[in-house]
């Protein structure tokens, strides 16, 4: 199963991760490097699973002022912890178990402060993270088999994932008022265009009918 890698057409697999950061300030800048926070940064599966069943490894690209920037972790959990005093971007790339899958490459600006007056000061941990799905198109035999592995026990949400259900109910519920309201702009303005188009015939046979009673005029 492993070496067969023969793609499976038509097929089409969703797998959910959350990747993102966490940011602690320490209360006071470190004497000896002026790092004020400590931070970790991660990809998580969104539900509750085994996410090393399917990613291989996930390389950290950090800033290039750290010692060794890029950082390779070859097994869950997929985290680098460090410490540090400023915002950069990371790039964090997710290679598979099947190593002909493509990798994919994600963007994430380290959040270390949090928004407002005095946010340094802030004794809360920061938490800047986000939603992001996979798509396997036509995956490999074996990728398939590795992916179903985890959805045929239909593994429930991670605790810690649960709010985003609540956002996406929320977002779901927005879009479709948004969508109704453009429906109704959209039928009001037809209507709208409709009358125009109307008032427009009307003036065009006014003026044609001056025209012709005009021309008889001056033929006499």
């Amino acid at each position: 199963m492993a070496n067969d890698l023969t793609r499976v057409k038509g097929t089409s697999i969703v797998k959910p991760i959350i990747y993102g950061n966490t940011a602690k300030y320490f209360g006071q800048k470190r004497h000896e490097d002026g790092h004020t926070h400590k931070w970790s940064v991660y990809v998580r599966p969104y539900v509750n699973e085994d996410i090393g069943t399917w990613v291989k490894k996930v390389h950290f690209k950090l800033h290039d002022s750290y010692e060794s920037p890029t950082r390779v972790v070859q097994k869950p959990p997929f985290e680098v912890s460090e410490t540090g005093w400023g915002e950069f971007e990371l790039v964090i790339k997710i290679f598979f178990q099947d190593t002909s899958e493509r990798p994919v490459t994600l963007y994430h600006v380290l959040k270390l402060y949090s928004n407002g007056p005095d946010s340094e000061l802030n004794e809360k941990p920061v938490l800047s993270e986000f939603y992001e799905e996979i798509i396997f198109q036509d995956p490999s035999t074996y990728m398939k088999y590795v992916l179903n592995d985890t959805l045929s026990k239909n593994p429930p949400i991670a605790e810690q994932n649960l709010h985003y259900e609540t956002i996406k109910k929320t977002t779901v519920d927005k879009l479709k008022k948004s969508r109704k309201r453009v429906q109704e702009h959209t039928i009001m303005y037809k209507e709208r265009l409709k009358k125009l188009r109307e008032a427009i015939n009307k003036y065009k046979d006014e003026i044609c009918a001056m025209q012709s009673q005009c021309s008889s005029s001056a033929l006499r």
